[in-house]
């Protein structure tokens, strides 16, 4: 029988600020000490909309500092919204990156719930499924492409070359965000990984898994080589309701939708959060990406004193 794979733990990145200007020092302190925590992985999301309530650092300048100040932790984007990007400059910017970090990229990819966007973004949201799926291709073929013609419905491009082209190789390895039944067959077939947005419950990421697995299978692709993630919102804390009411708090400012931190969140002493993270372990996650929403920095401490060891040995 094949040995069970190490769970991974990631950590989220200091990108959300209510406190402005952004103190550069903070930053800094936090994503070196993820390293030196050891925590495997550190994510920012995309930043697409515009929240009055909150500050938000661009994710791949946030993930280009991160790369400048460690040298082990991997760089993760879950996920970017590639419709509202051109292809062409974000190929060569995460190429870019991945050079610079030697390799450290995961790039995350969605269609994202922003069907309203398109038009701040000079676009329409008419056929935006084929704007993803030709994105996504375009900058899969900059990257392992020499002398590229390129002919779609939306860019061409003729004896084009990107240089210098991803460290990894073939390209950085990309995962897929998304819980509809297409975006998960999209997942299967185009992927090379899955990640479940924090917005989903455990039960909806196990369905999900359970749909991706099928979908895998019918495509020929071995599920045990296909990597899952989590996105996880939590708050350490055994004093459950105010761990609660923050939490609540931060969603109706992050969301706009209280209520949703109930459904989606893992909130307690250490002792409640294994058990709740160890359920979402059991539907299928293999990288946990753990994403305290407040007191960031002493969060990710109690999450590497109080909780990782714990659910590592489980």
């Amino acid at each position: 029988m094949a040995a069970e794979k190490e769970i991974l733990f990631g950590i989220g990145g200091p990108q959300i600020h209510d406190r402005l200007p952004i103190d550069p020092e903070e930053v800094l302190a936090y994503i070196k000490r993820a390293e030196e925590l050891g925590f495997h992985s550190i994510w920012v999301q995309e930043q697409a909309g515009f929240n009055a309530a909150t500050g938000a650092l661009e994710g791949v300048t946030l993930l280009s500092y991160a790369a400048a100040v460690t040298r082990r932790i991997r760089l993760g984007m879950a996920v970017f919204l590639i419709t509202f990007r051109n292809p062409i400059h974000l190929a060569k910017s995460l190429a870019s990156l991945d050079q610079l970090s030697r390799g450290r990229l995961i790039v995350g990819v969605g269609l994202g719930a922003y069907a309203s966007l398109y038009n701040a973004y000079g676009l329409s949201a008419d056929r935006r499924v084929a704007r993803f799926n030709e994105a996504l291709t375009l900058i899969q073929k900059l990257w392992t492409e020499e002398d590229l013609t390129f002919t779609g419905e939306f860019w061409q491009l003729k004896n084009a070359n990107l240089l210098p082209k991803p460290f990894q190789k073939p390209h950085p390895p990309i995962w897929f965000g998304g819980g509809a039944p297409a975006a998960l067959k999209r997942a299967a077939r185009r992927g090379d990984g899955f990640i479940g947005a924090g917005s989903s419950s455990t039960a909806d990421f196990k369905s999900q898994v359970q749909a991706i697995r099928q979908e895998l299978e019918a495509a020929g692709k071995d599920p045990a080589e296909f990597p899952i993630a989590k996105r996880v919102y939590l708050a350490v804390d055994p004093d459950r309701e105010r761990a609660a009411k923050r939490l609540k708090e931060w969603f109706g400012i992050y969301y706009r939708r209280a209520e949703m931190a109930e459904r989606v969140s893992v909130w307690g002493g250490p002792e409640e959060c294994v058990e709740r993270l160890g359920e979402i372990i059991a539907a299928g996650a293999r990288l946990v990406l753990l994403n305290p929403v407040f007191d960031m920095t002493e969060q990710m401490e109690i999450l590497a004193r109080a909780v990782v060891p714990r659910l590592s040995k489980r």
